[in-house]
């Protein structure tokens, strides 16, 4: 029963996370652990309903834990901070909280519908999210300071995974801000690597680049990857976190422009989370695709490994090989070559 209870209250349960980090509970915790309840009531300024509501839930829910009165996070929190991961888990809440959640109320009518319905929770005129964030500086911020998170919990294996000895220049397709080019020119020196986005967005991938002071080794791009020419002379393609967002037909004309704009043995890779080939998991890919059918675009959801590779060979590539990463999301790398 208390595994349906975590399922149908669900979204009560992401709350007490929420609070957890906004109040500065698990900061307080892990910086000071084995506090009793009038202790934290006091550091954190709450009154005493409010506290006793606050530790009921992440203690039940396991967020913390208590022994002898005192509590403290759970290891698994500890383990985050000694890895240098919290404040990435932190700013995946931050975005699951204010951008994510409004719009999977619409969940059901999304798939109804096989749209995504809860766009229109987002204000803006833009036909996506990414096209309205723009308009909504704040959510702009949440966003990006997410993926910046959420991709460098797959760079560290990508750059470590990914061969690029012999390249000479890669083209980051919807590269954000320039996380994914950053992270790859810092790994390979001898890298050109050149950043495509949306107008809207290469504002900022300029300015972080610059902050970086790499803006002798990545250039960027303002255009559309459907409709604007790729540029020339790359020798690898990357789409890092894009193929969940459109159809498999969608994503399969973007893996053919790919393949039209790259010299024989050119290199294409995929880096974004994947779901397993059974269909049944793993949990974060499952969870992670209510988002993608309820906001981002019109398709897109979090894919198969067959599934890419399947759009792969449709478009043309041979020696498909797929990598893997370790760690609690499930990232993974795609990789093939025009012959």
């Amino acid at each position: 029963m208390d595994d349906l209870a975590r399922v149908l209250f669900g979204h009560a349960a992401f709350q007490y996370l929420n609070a957890a980090c906004e109040l500065g509970l698990l900061d307080l915790l892990l910086d000071d652990p084995k506090l009793t309840k009038p202790e934290i009531d006091l550091r954190l300024g709450l009154d005493e309903r409010a506290n006793d509501i606050l530790l009921l839930g992440c203690t039940a829910l396991g967020i913390t834990k208590k022994s002898d009165g005192r509590y403290e996070t759970a290891q698994v929190l500890t383990d985050m901070q000694e890895g240098g991961d919290l404040q990435r888990l932190k700013d995946t809440v931050a975005f699951e909280q204010y951008i994510v959640y409004e719009g999977q109320l619409d969940f059901t009518e999304s798939l109804r519908r096989n749209r995504n319905v809860g766009l229109r929770r987002v204000r803006g005129t833009g036909a996506n999210l990414y096209h309205r964030l723009s308009e909504n500086p704040e959510l702009e911020r949440v966003f990006y300071t997410y993926m910046r998170s959420w991709s460098e919990l797959a760079n560290r294996e990508l750059t470590r995974e990914l061969d690029l000895s012999g390249a000479k220049h890669l083209l980051d397709c919807g590269g954000g801000d320039a996380v994914n080019a950053i992270a790859l020119a810092k790994a390979n020196p001898h890298l050109q690597v050149t950043v495509m986005e949306i107008p809207a967005t290469a504002r900022i991938t300029k300015r972080r680049i610059a902050d970086e002071g790499l803006s002798g080794q990545i250039d960027v791009v303002a255009g559309d990857m459907f409709n604007d020419p790729f540029p020339s002379q790359c020798d690898v393609i990357l789409f890092a976190h894009q193929m969940v967002i459109w159809t498999l037909e969608e994503n399969t004309h973007l893996m053919r422009r790919a393949y039209q704009a790259l010299p024989d043995g050119g290199q294409l890779v995929i880096t974004n989370s994947m779901s397993n080939d059974e269909g049944d998991g793993p949990t974060v890919a499952a969870l992670d695709s209510v988002y993608f059918a309820s906001l981002p675009s019109e398709g897109g959801m979090i894919y198969s490994w067959e599934q890419h590779e399947n759009c792969m060979r449709e478009a043309g590539f041979k020696n498909i090989r797929r990598k893997q990463f370790s760690g609690w999301t499930p990232h993974g790398m795609i990789t093939g070559q025009r012959s």
